[in-house]
């Protein structure tokens, strides 16, 4: 972490659909009503992630999470006159109003209005965890529901355009496109001329290899689409239909005035509207063809495990349109139930906006074995690819909903620190700046052990695996990195206790010599060692291991102790720090620390609260959305509970910062500090640790699924 930076859809045509997003719509009625700072829309991975950063879906462009214009402009013909419904289209027709807005785990469900018809907008990303390969198809469904609202039948054609910097880096980047038909579907097509793959790494980019398609299904009827531009779009508004011709100038730049900048463009006629919804649908895909580079070799993504090629995964894509449309409403409203049975309104409220950024900010794709990788990247710190202190704080989203994606975090990392290459005695920070994953390139990278994280990651590692133990009931993942899991806990028995001068995830505070939260680290990692080395027979080492992190505990207790709370550093009286790391005593079973050491800390934190949450440590007033989550699950009590979550939507709700969840934030102003659009907003999933039936029902899905 660093300083550098729906409608019910178809529903109305299926029965069951309809009682679903019924039962959805109750649980929704008593949900906590949050503005989102930004909305998620096509939401997949760190390169297609396309969002609404305003009140109103017509207020503004849609932007990829790094702020940079991707358009995707929506009008609709009504009786001859057209309206607005997405993007500010160059404000060629008057908005509809936007009356309602539901955001769910899998879907964006957006209801607007003109005085004629009513539509609900559905963008639904099925990224079930439970299941790698439809969560790793890119494809996001956009369906239409048209109804009349005066009782009149109303003649209605509704219109999309995306804009071809969905396929550009820079918007001087030359683009081709074109048309083609696979069976069942008609298809347009973006993507770069000269197709630069995995040419580029770093933070603030876009993908500008692969392409991006509009699929329309045949199934529908008629439908005009157009490889066009501005013009296309200025004709529909005006006259409610398409040329028949291409735009065959190209290539041409997205920036381009004249003879107007490339657009997909799409009108899907709906007839006769009245009282019955009437549905359409379009699919929005992306393929990158390779999407990361491990150790030099490039990575296809793991949708390419089922299928050749494209054509067949957006055919098997629309076949299954229907199945996950209801799926997506069963699985939602489960999931909003459990969240808010757990941990309250508040709590599912911040639980279910995270749910699609967390996905989004990874890759899931395949070794030449077909093993999954599942790779984040570091958005808005300093794009590292596979860092270990983003895998922590995101881990617990994975460890509930299906452990078999943490094997595929921790694995790409295990590999890489058994290598020759890796010559350090505790584990690595990085695998390099996404998307390249070929060796580490933060502090010291290979070479120096200067501005490294020993503690940090080192605990990060061995925590991780126990907790995947503990969710799979085997330390089968364990026994197979057991000789560099033994490194790492030897250097924490030697170095971790009381760290020297370095940093810890939090390094955008700075160095800090003898950290007690990283001390805990440490302490509840050996613990956890003790552990696994229990679970696979080996008694003397547990022993050995347990017997040192009980006496570390004991020490802490009193060195840390400064009255009503425990100590930022052993050796800094007066100071105080959350202590976020102790999470994994009574999660994990490990029972290291008296009961009291929480209490106590909880209640000094019920003490220290500003406007918009806990501050992280004394030192300033900003503080880790993630970390307090997890401070707050620290509680005995469900009212301390929401005494420290309550906050962290009302910064969520009244942020004038309008981007993807940030988790680095001022808890006085609630501004941002940096980061934006992180996985590490999967760690607020912690709460659902501490529940072990709710962990072990979730969880079951994943280890069953084939």
């Amino acid at each position: 972490m660093k300083l550098p930076k729906l409608s019910g859809c178809v529903a109305l045509a299926v029965v069951s659909i309809c009682a679903a997003v019924a039962g959805l719509q109750a649980q929704q009625d008593k949900a906590v009503k949050l503005r989102n700072p930004a909305t998620p829309l096509v939401v997949h991975d760190p390169y297609f992630s396309i969002w609404s950063d305003s009140d109103h879906l017509t207020e503004g462009p849609t932007r990829h999470w790094t702020g940079t214009p991707q358009a995707m402009t929506g009008l609709m013909r009504v009786d001859g006159h057209t309206y607005r419904y997405l993007g500010d289209g160059d404000h060629l027709a008057p908005e509809m109003k936007e009356i309602d807005r539901k955001v769910t785990a899998t879907r964006t469900i957006v209801t607007l209005q003109s005085t004629a018809v009513e539509l609900r907008l559905c963008f639904l990303t099925p990224a079930f965890p439970d299941d790698l390969a439809v969560m790793s198809r890119p494809v996001t469904y956009l369906t239409w529901d048209v109804k009349s609202r005066d009782g009149a039948e109303h003649d209605v054609t509704v219109y999309l355009d995306t804009e071809s910097s969905v396929a550009t880096n820079e918007g001087n980047q030359q683009v081709v496109w074109s048309r083609a038909q696979i069976p069942g579907l008609h298809l347009l097509k973006v993507g770069t001329q000269k197709q630069p793959m995995l040419e580029k790494w770093g933070d603030n980019l876009r993908i500008d290899w692969g392409y991006f398609y509009v699929g329309v299904p045949d199934a529908q009827g008629a439908v005009a689409l157009a490889a066009g531009n501005h013009m296309v779009r200025d004709r529909f508004a005006h006259t409610g239909v398409l040329p028949e011709e291409d735009d065959l100038d190209q290539p041409r730049v997205p920036q381009s005035r004249y003879p107007s900048a490339p657009l997909l463009n799409v009108a899907l006629p709906m007839g006769k509207v009245g009282a019955a919804p009437v549905t359409r649908h379009v699919l929005l895909a992306y393929d990158d063809i390779y999407s990361v580079q491990y150790m030099h070799q490039n990575l296809l993504p793991y949708w390419r495990k089922q299928f050749a090629g494209l054509s067949e995964m957006l055919q098997a894509a629309e076949r299954d349109y229907a199945s996950l449309q209801k799926r997506a409403g069963q699985y939602d409203a489960e999931l909003e139930q459990d969240l808010t049975q757990t941990g309250g309104k508040d709590y599912a409220a911040i639980s279910i906006l995270a749910f699609r950024q967390a996905i989004a900010a990874h890759k899931l794709v395949e070794d030449p074995a077909g093993v999954p990788f599942f790779m984040p990247k570091e958005n808005f710190s300093n794009g590292s690819i596979s860092t270990v202190d983003v895998i922590y704080p995101e881990a617990p989203m994975f460890l509930f909903l299906n452990p078999k994606l943490v094997e595929a975090l921790v694995e790409p990392v295990m590999r890489y620190a058994e290598t020759p290459r890796w010559k350090f005695p505790f584990a690595p920070h990085d695998l390099g700046v996404y998307p390249l994953a070929n060796g580490q390139l933060y502090g010291g990278g290979e070479v120096s052990e200067e501005n490294q994280m020993p503690v940090e990651e080192s605990g990060d590692m061995i925590l991780l695996v126990a907790a995947l133990a503990h969710a799979e009931n085997s330390a089968a993942y364990a026994a197979a990195y057991w000789p560099l899991l033994t490194k790492w806990a030897d250097y924490l028995l030697e170095k971790g206790f009381n760290p020297e001068n370095q940093l810890c995830t939090d390094d955008f505070a700075g160095h800090l010599a003898h950290n007690t939260n990283l001390s805990i680290k440490a302490i509840e990692a050996l613990a956890a060692y003790a552990q696994l080395a229990e679970k696979m027979g080996n008694h003397a080492a547990a022993q050995k291991y347990e017997q040192a992190a009980k006496s570390m505990a004991t020490q802490w207790t009193s060195m840390a102790a400064d009255g009503d709370h425990y100590r930022l550093a052993f050796d800094k009286s007066g100071t105080w720090s959350q202590k976020y790391n102790l999470v994994w005593d009574t999660i994990l079973g490990l029972n290291e620390f008296p009961s009291s050491v929480a209490e106590k800390e909880v209640a000094f934190y019920k003490n220290h609260i500003n406007a918009f949450g806990l501050p992280l440590d004394n030192r300033a007033t900003y503080t880790k959305l993630d970390w307090t989550l997890w401070s707050a699950t620290l509680a005995a009590n469900q009212g301390d509970f929401q005494t420290l979550v309550h906050p962290l939507v009302q910064f969520l709700d009244q942020t004038p910062d309008r981007v993807p969840m940030t988790d680095w934030y001022d808890t006085v102003n609630a501004r941002q500090m940096g980061f934006q659009a992180r996985s590490v907003v999967g760690g607020v999933y912690i709460k659902m640790l501490a529940d072990q039936k709710m962990w072990n029902k979730w969880a079951a899905r994943g280890l069953t699924a084939k």
